[in-house]
């Protein structure tokens, strides 16, 4: 079980804010897949599978941009604090591997000085429980912003005979979620009864396009980021390839992604709670990633609240 933890910065001028993924005191099995142009990312390099260390033992996902890697360092003393980590001694002797990714939001809530740092990762960790996680303007999500509109936390599970796969992303994208000529979440089509649920469209869009148009704001910096994990047995490659994957379930719902002022990168986590999967099986976790972003997408941008003067999709369509 994958235990999840949120801390937003407060006060004013702050909107910004820390998430944390705690997969456990052995870790997990950890890939990586990069494909934004302007990534902000910590220990990315020792997620290759040709290097030492084959699992990680959190993964911190943050606003605030470069500065906003500090939050990995306050998880990385708590984890240390409690022996967990890659022993390179005696007892209590470790090394938490932590890697970590940032998205841009630096300012938005009006001081560009306020943004996470160690100690908010040290709250993320306390923060971190069992169970659904809450979804829009939690944790690193605080200050996302994706096409104009408010962005945030999603997340989405996909059951399938080798194992379940869940996707945690932080929606803050240059691009857009919404699809310009009907006004529906590009996401919208691969939602589930288990997802949240679109707010209703009119019949006739023209107001609600012109309102969508008239809310979003100019692009800025931003990069979406996130997790994908399954409870099954898989290598770091197989790892790497689930958040390749994964990318692919990003690209339905935003549009344009992986640009030069987006720094998209996505996690791929392996519990090894369940067997290692046949090839079969390898695929079916694949493709459930894939959908599980997408449907992650939606749920975070219908889950945003409007806050900070940037407006909600739910919001703005219900005039």
């Amino acid at each position: 079980m994958v235990r999840i933890g949120h801390a937003a910065l407060s006060g004013p001028g702050a909107l910004s804010g820390t998430t944390v993924l705690l997969p456990g005191p052995d870790g997990a099995v950890a890939g990586v897949d990069v494909r934004g142009g302007g990534p902000g990312t910590r220990e990315t390099d020792a997620l290759d599978p040709r290097t030492l260390v084959d699992r990680v033992h959190a993964v911190v996902l943050s606003g605030g941009s470069a500065y906003g890697l500090a939050a990995a360092t306050g998880v990385m003393d708590a984890l240390g604090e409690a022996g967990i980590g890659f022993p390179v001694g005696g007892p209590g002797e470790v090394v938490p591997i932590v890697p970590a990714a940032v998205v841009f939001d630096l300012g938005r809530g009006g001081d560009f000085r306020r943004r996470p740092d160690a100690a908010l990762g040290a709250a993320a960790y306390a923060a971190a429980v069992e169970g659904p996680s809450p979804m829009g303007v939690v944790g690193a999500g605080t200050g996302a912003v994706v096409g104009g509109l408010k962005g945030g936390v999603g997340t989405a599970r996909v059951a399938t005979e080798a194992g379940e796969v869940t996707a945690l992303v932080v929606v803050n994208a240059a691009g857009s979620a919404v699809d310009p000529r009907t006004g529906e979440l590009w996401a919208a089509r691969h939602l589930t009864p288990d997802d949240r649920t679109p707010p209703p469209l009119p019949d006739d869009r023209s107001g609600l396009l012109e309102r969508l148009s008239a809310a979003a704001a100019p692009p800025t910096l931003n990069t979406t980021i996130g997790v994908v994990w399954t409870d099954a047995t898989l290598s770091v490659a197989q790892c790497s390839k689930l958040a390749a994957v994964g990318h692919d379930g990003l690209a339905r719902a935003i549009r344009p992604v992986h640009g030069m002022t987006d720094g998209d990168t996505l996690f791929g986590l392996a519990t090894c709670d369940r067997p290692a999967p046949d090839l079969g099986g390898v695929q079916a976790l694949l493709t459930a990633g894939a959908d599980a972003v997408t449907r992650a997408v939606g749920n975070a941008v219908l889950a945003a609240e409007s806050v900070g003067g940037f407006r909600s999709y739910t919001e703005v369509v219900l005039g």
